[in-house]
């Protein structure tokens, strides 16, 4: 297997595990992960938040890490990457309010390149106009967003997740198992212990 380049899109308040987790198990298994937010470069730090499920109507939110990135936004060109991976979490409200963020999403769709998303990361494909026919898998909050964009909404529990084509969609950080699992498997990445 040959080492992949992913790019990891984030923001300020993203889901502190939605992050970290897929940030570190990427890198492990060998490939190079970017991660980058709209204007901030490389070596900044974004505050990141934990969401939890403690019975209430929905998540609880509480402080996370201070999370320092490793590349800059302003630097980002499509065609140095193999996938992009979109965090979960509140960063995405805003994410899908930036004109580039939209445009590297397109880029990606149109080069049938892996897109994993995770939890609030479907509200960047809805923004970007990339999921109409796709089921994907969100936080159940996006799920009307998902429908109105012309997606299949997939109601699965909180610990699945669901590949269409090159989308790799889970609904929370519960899911990374299986959210990771496929996102490897779309990159070609094999695994032996």
């Amino acid at each position: 297997m040959a080492a992949k380049k992913i790019l990891f899109l984030t923001g300020d308040f993203a889901e502190d595990y939605e992050m970290m987790v897929p940030f570190q198990a990427l890198q492990m298994v060998g490939h190079t992960v970017h991660a980058v937010c709209p204007g901030k470069k490389s070596g900044d730090k974004i505050k990141t938040a934990i969401h939890d499920f403690e019975g209430d109507q929905t998540y609880t939110e509480k402080p996370g890490h201070l999370f320092a990135l490793n590349a800059s936004f302003d630097e980002v060109e499509v065609d140095n990457y193999d996938a992009l991976m979109i965090t979960g979490g509140r960063a995405p409200e805003y994410l899908r309010l930036n004109p580039r963020v939209i445009e590297i999403v397109r880029q990606f769709a149109a080069a049938d390149k892996p897109i994993a998303a995770i939890c609030h990361g479907a509200q960047v494909l809805v923004a970007a106009d990339v999921i109409r026919g796709k089921r994907i898998a969100a936080y159940p909050a996006c799920a009307p967003e998902v429908r109105l964009a012309g997606g299949d909404y997939a109601d699965i529990a909180v610990d699945q997740a669901v590949t269409d084509g090159g989308f790799v969609t889970a609904p929370a950080w519960p899911a990374h198992p299986q959210w990771l699992a496929q996102f490897l498997q779309q990159l070609g990445t094999a695994i032996t212990l």
